[in-house]
């Protein structure tokens, strides 16, 4: 005999329904990994600022930020509070990611940049898995606009791409002598 809650879920999606509850937990969890991409990619910004990595890094945390900022009206239109605790959480996980060691006292390491633009590349992978999600679902919510989740998923794309490019670079600049 199965699960009361996957009976519950078979009947939700038989009905063409939306798991609200579900949905709303989903979404405070990306709400809360935005949080903290977007603190990042605005730390690392600041922090490359000036050099060859900087200038392409400053556009993406803008839009990192802005992202953040869509997913919270979506939110508001689905009608999904967004949870203070989790995005307080986050923020203070990625304020104390900052602490880390990177093989020097004074100054950042070429290694600590490496594995920040690794971390932002992670970020937004799982952004545009989560923009991906919810284009799905705007075939059974008229709530959702399937275009503008279209251009978000177009532009976490071109984003990643250029992160690998900067990621890559590091990795040039980190590992390999002259």
């Amino acid at each position: 005999m199965g699960d009361v809650r996957s009976v519950g879920a078979d009947a939700a999606r038989q009905a063409g329904r939306i798991r609200t509850d579900l949905l709303g937990i989903y979404l405070n969890d990306h709400l809360a990994g935005s949080t903290v991409g977007s603190r990042r990619a605005a730390y690392l910004a600041r922090s490359l600022r000036g050099s060859p990595l900087g200038a392409p890094l400053q556009p993406i945390a803008a839009e990192i930020a802005e992202d953040r900022e869509a997913l919270l009206r979506l939110m508001r239109r689905l009608g999904v509070p967004a949870r203070r605790y989790k995005t307080w959480a986050a923020g203070a996980l990625e304020l104390a990611g900052r602490l880390k060691p990177n093989g020097r006292l004074v100054g950042r390491s070429p290694l600590t940049t490496l594995v920040e633009l690794e971390l932002l590349r992670l970020g937004v992978e799982g952004k545009a898995a989560g923009w991906r999600t919810l284009r799905l679902v705007a075939d059974s919510d008229a709530r959702l606009d399937p275009e503008q989740l279209d251009q978000l998923i177009e532009r976490a794309v071109r984003q990643l791409r250029t992160l690998e490019d900067l990621r890559l670079r590091q990795s040039r600049e980190t590992f390999l002598a002259g």
